[in-house]
């Protein structure tokens, strides 16, 4: 392995802080449009902007996987088929 790169195990456990990040922004972002308390929207809101900034911190990390894989968009695929 090259120096400077991640292992597998440290490349799985990215990509699961990954997940788990993602999730988290989602989640906070959901979860604004049910509340009405406008001091705990702003909170909502900051958590969201500094997931993003993890988020691409971790990309960027990921990023020296020994192996490489597509990393997805922040948007998730749909659900349903339209057509």
């Amino acid at each position: 392995m090259a120096p400077g790169t991640l292992g597998a195990h440290e490349a799985l456990e990215v990509h699961e802080l990954l997940n788990f990040k993602t999730l988290c922004a989602a989640k906070s972002k959901l979860l604004q449009g049910l509340v009405f308390d406008q001091e705990l929207k702003d909170l909502m809101e900051k958590d969201v902007q500094q997931s993003l900034r993890d988020i691409a911190n971790l990309q960027s990390l990921y990023q020296k996987a020994s192996f490489q894989t597509e990393i997805p968009e922040f948007r998730p695929a749909p659900i349903l088929d339209k057509g």
